[in-house]
């Protein structure tokens, strides 16, 4: 079951996170972080040239024995030669990164597949998987409307997704099963959103109290089930089989270590009243606007 859980590093590279107490992990809670997942049978680190200092400090540590899945730059540059940008870029992370390839990489917006350049950008892509720098290629999507477009043009092998009780779109579009029938590697990322499941009432920031019934309707079901909201959220996602890996980062090797005790609870099924569709407050993105 562990092998289904991701560690995700920006926090070793920066501070991130509304839920984030303590900033970016240092060196040595990094290195704690990556022995205790490591001993648990975790395999896959997700990392990203986005994530600050990310792949610099996992480079230093030493990560060669792990899966790795990083992400390109997160802005195409119109006025260079698009293919060779591609190889840079991965070289310079696998250069920080201290290995000779990744297992996967990920355009942090798909929708570079679909502007001007995305042809040119697909092909250099794939010519990363012939040069064997990289074993699979694919997105990272904010909303599954997304896939509806892109993958009728182009073929890839790994979708990250956000996926948790509140945004079920995933499974609701049908595009989950779809995915998984195609042969497609599903990742899934904000199972907590971003630690705001798993905050008391009164420690959400104040702009999120407009959600103050579904709030407090979350707290008593829990309460009434016998769960910790960890449990809950982690076990609903990991309930969906057709997920092959989680992507949970964390700020310290205690919230670690409580993630991967709530990995054994496989078997929570979230009433539908849960389900929302405002994207206000199920997509990060626009927190800032609130």
């Amino acid at each position: 079951m562990n092998k289904r859980i991701a560690l995700g590093t920006v926090q070793f590279g920066m501070r991130y996170g509304i839920a984030n107490q303590y900033g970016q992990v240092t060196n040595t809670e990094a290195r704690k972080i990556l022995e205790f997942a490591h001993a648990q049978g975790v395999e896959t680190l997700d990392t990203a040239t986005a994530y600050g200092e990310s792949e610099k400090v996992l480079g230093a540590l030493g990560v060669a024995k792990w899966e790795l899945i990083s992400k390109l730059p997160t802005k195409v540059p119109d006025h260079l030669d698009i293919t060779q940008w591609v190889h840079n870029s991965v070289k310079d992370s696998l250069q920080r990164l201290g290995v000779s390839s990744l297992y996967g990489l990920l355009l942090h917006d798909s929708q570079q597949l679909l502007g001007n350049n995305g042809e040119e950008l697909y092909r250099s892509l794939v010519a990363l998987k012939d040069q064997q720098l990289v074993n699979k290629v694919g997105i990272s999507i904010y909303s599954p409307d997304e896939l509806d477009l892109v993958l009728d043009k182009y073929d890839v092998d790994i979708v990250q997704a956000p996926f948790n009780v509140f945004d079920q779109r995933l499974v609701r579009t049908g595009w989950l099963t779809r995915l998984h029938n195609l042969g497609i590697e599903v990742h899934t990322r904000s199972a907590f959103l971003q630690g705001l499941l798993l905050m008391d009432m009164g420690n959400r920031p104040e702009k999120f109290n407009k959600w103050s019934p579904r709030w407090q309707s979350w707290s008593e079901w829990l309460v009434a089930q016998g769960l910790s909201p960890l449990n809950a959220c982690l076990g609903f996602v990991l309930s969906h089989s057709e997920i092959k890996r989680v992507v949970v980062g964390v700020d310290s090797l205690t919230h670690l270590q409580e993630i991967m005790a709530g990995a054994l609870e496989t078997s929570v099924n979230i009433p539908k009243r849960f389900i929302s569709d405002d994207l206000d407050l199920i997509n990060p993105s626009r927190w800032n606007n609130l």
